[in-house]
């Protein structure tokens, strides 16, 4: 990781802002439950990781969800689900940076795009199961779940709408690096792009 100046730390709070607001801004995919909605928060982050490194990614993803949750809160009280997206959001933006960092080839960004909506796919399906649905379960009131069904909601519902969120967020950041590449590459942490 570079060593992070003032500039660093302002941009940094300007992504996490950017964050913040693309965060508000999220939508359902019809197929999958209402409340597992896509939006594109993930993408500054993503962007402060190749700029900063990963402890400035893990900063945009941990302030998002702090102001979200400020100012829209939680239906439990507890924030359960901002605890979720900035799992999902480190899930998915460190395995793509620490691949990119190894793969710095054109197609590699690519490539680490794929594996970290793969890490994120499996590794919050893992986490539904075994501690988000069951928490839900409890502090909502929702309807209890035998194993199987927990199972089959995730199978069914968690694991492939990570996968079709990551892709959606896939090829948007690589539309939008395709026009911000250069300046990118400028301040990248990761160089011999």
């Amino acid at each position: 990781m570079k060593k992070l100046s003032v500039k660093s730390f302002v941009t940094i709070g300007m992504l996490s802002s950017l964050s913040f607001i693309l965060m508000l801004i999220k939508f359902p995919i019809p197929p999958f439950p209402p409340y597992l909605t896509v939006d594109f928060s993930d993408i500054p982050a993503i962007i402060a990781a190749l700029m900063f490194g990963p402890v400035a990614a893990i900063l945009v993803e941990l302030f998002k969800n702090i102001l979200d949750y400020f100012i829209s809160s939680s239906a439990t009280g507890i924030p359960i689900g901002h605890i979720a997206n900035f799992l999902a959001g480190i899930l998915f933006v460190l395995p793509t940076y620490y691949v990119f960092k190894i793969v710095k080839a054109k197609w590699g960004l690519l490539a680490s795009l794929i594996v970290g909506t793969i890490f994120m796919a499996v590794f919050m399906s893992i986490f539904n199961y075994f501690v988000l649905l069951p928490a839900y379960i409890g502090l909502l009131g929702w309807e209890p779940m035998s194993n199987a069904a927990l199972r089959k909601m995730v199978v069914a519902s968690i694991l492939p709408f990570n996968v079709v969120k990551g892709i959606i967020i896939t090829i948007v950041f690589l539309l939008l690096y395709s026009r911000l590449g250069s300046r990118l590459n400028k301040h990248m942490a990761i160089k011999n792009v």
